[in-house]
């Protein structure tokens, strides 16, 4: 098997299973169901999955010509794109039953949501970058407004559409001043080229235009204003797949262009993205105060979110890397588990919106009202939850580094953010006062569904409870990204190879 073959082995199989999904959708009948579709999706996200962990046995891997580059770091993300890939089908397959048929292109356009992801996520060719965040937002648009008879989900995808358009050309031109400053748009080339350029405040005027574009796809505050109306807009199975999976690749790649691209400019790129930090987490979590509508309090949320995850931005490399990998994994599990929840609930109508509309939840849906619980403690910090260890590992990361004062911004505004989940969660143990007519879908929880919320919250136990194998993971993958810097820096300048990295895979 050729290296170029093995190294996008998990978007092949993803691809040729979204085509497999389509070709299979007009062979069935226009009434029959589509949960046959959804199980093929299935079972070709577990195949991927496998092959990313297949590909750790080769080490690091270099293909198309330098430009594709897959190490335990691009593993480590694949795995977690493939493992929300799989929550979200899951509870997915009984969502459209009854209202819809074309659910086919649904499963469809997340698993090629899925591979612009993951081809994001292994990138170091800027441009390669740029396809890939091209395909997974041409996916992401459609499916906000995939309940095409809501006025609220078209309005959704198009706000979704026109601002992440800007963002995108943002972005696209930061590609070319980087170009323009350094000769290159790979992220080796240019790091080394930023040492000799004579245009230092191009190449990080071309970082700050990068940043305002992948800020966009983060959420992170000031390019965080389409997340409210496109969170409540979107079905709850896509909130949660569009929170966390297209987070997660960004996030990726942002790691990647700062640490692996810019490095020798940290000491100014740090102080803005410790800007955006403390301004999302604190925007964040005052607009979710304000919040009626479970829906919009969950996308201040994660805004709030975006702003913990930048805080490892700001300590040493080895040790912010490995943070918020773990962060992302954890914000993962925790966050598609709440919409999971929520699409159990609500169902396709989404009648349960507002939190009246949960009074009482704990009566009529014990297991529903518990499991959503569990994953509001896990987003406040609360220990023995994924929420508590991730916060924990990204506030002791960024206090080494000597950024005190960020840490203690996010710990006062974990503290802030206590209010709000806990009214929801309260509202769910809450005896209803009236005699009103219950909105929550009556429907029983299916049995992939309830796989589905199984996994989410087993994933978020773990991560609090023994969290030691997915550390030594986040471990590997910052070192694995470091050890190859190291490399490409001695190949270009022999003379100063003087890093030595190592890492125990035994440990």
């Amino acid at each position: 098997m050729s290296t170029n073959l093995i190294a996008l082995l998990p978007e092949l199989i993803l691809t040729l299973t979204g085509v497999l999904v389509m070709l299979a959708e007009p062979v069935l009948k226009p009434t029959s169901s589509r949960k046959p579709l959804g199980w093929i999706a299935i079972l070709g996200t577990v195949a991927a999955g496998l092959a990313s962990g297949y590909q750790l046995n080769f080490g690091t891997l270099h293909a198309f010509s330098g430009s594709i580059q897959v190490d335990a770091f691009s593993v480590f993300f694949h795995l977690v794109i493939a493992a929300v890939v799989l929550i979200t089908l899951l509870i997915s397959l009984d969502y459209f039953d009854g209202h819809a048929s074309h659910a086919g292109e649904y499963f469809a356009l997340i698993l090629f949501a899925a591979v612009g992801m993951m081809f994001m996520t292994c990138s170091v060719e800027l441009l390669m970058v740029f396809v890939g965040l091209e395909i997974s937002s041409i996916a992401t648009y459609i499916l906000a407004g995939f309940r095409k008879g809501s006025g609220t989900g078209s309005e959704a995808s198009i706000k979704y559409f026109l601002l992440g358009s800007f963002a995108t050309a943002f972005f696209l031109y930061g590609i070319a001043l980087a170009f323009g400053a350094t000769g290159s748009t790979n992220l080796y080339a240019i790091a080394h080229g930023l040492a000799t350029t004579s245009t230092p405040r191009l190449a990080f005027l071309s970082l700050g235009l990068i940043l305002i574009g992948l800020g966009f796809k983060v959420s992170a505050a000031p390019f965080h204003v389409w997340t409210p109306d496109v969170y409540q807009g979107a079905p709850a199975p896509v909130v949660g797949y569009m929170s966390t999976a297209p987070k997660a690749a960004a996030f990726a790649v942002l790691l990647r262009i700062t640490f692996t691209g810019f490095p020798a400019m940290q000491h100014r790129w740090a102080i803005l993205l410790w800007v955006l930090a403390a301004a999302s987490m604190t925007i964040g979590n005052l607009g979710a105060f304000l919040q009626r509508d479970v829906k919009r309090m969950l996308a201040y949320s994660s805004i709030a979110h975006a702003g913990y995850l930048l805080v490892a931005f700001t300590a040493f490399p080895i040790d912010g890397i490995a943070a918020a990998c773990f962060y992302i994994a954890a914000y993962a599990a925790m966050n598609v588990g709440a919409f999971a929840v929520i699409t159990q609930i609500a169902g396709y109508q989404e009648r349960a919106r507002t939190l009246d509309d949960y009074t009482g939840l704990a009566l009529k849906r014990p297991l529903l009202a518990a499991l959503l619980a569990f994953f509001l403690l896990s987003l406040i910090g609360i220990p023995f939850t994924g929420g508590f260890f991730g916060k924990f590992y990204v506030f002791t990361a960024a206090m080494h580094g000597g950024h005190v004062w960020l840490a203690v911004v996010g710990l006062i505004n974990s503290g802030v953010a206590c209010f709000y989940y806990l009214r929801l969660l309260t509202t769910l143990y809450t005896r209803p006062t009236t005699n009103a007519p219950s909105v929550v879908a009556s429907r029983a929880t299916s049995v992939p569904a309830a796989i589905g919320l199984g996994l989410a919250a087993l994933t978020t136990l773990t991560l609090g409870v023994l969290p030691s194998s997915t550390v030594w993971l986040a471990e590997y993958a910052s070192h694995s990204t470091l050890i190859e810097q190291a490399r490409q820096e001695c190949a270009a300048a022999p003379e100063n190879c003087h890093i030595d990295l190592k890492f125990d895979k035994d440990r």
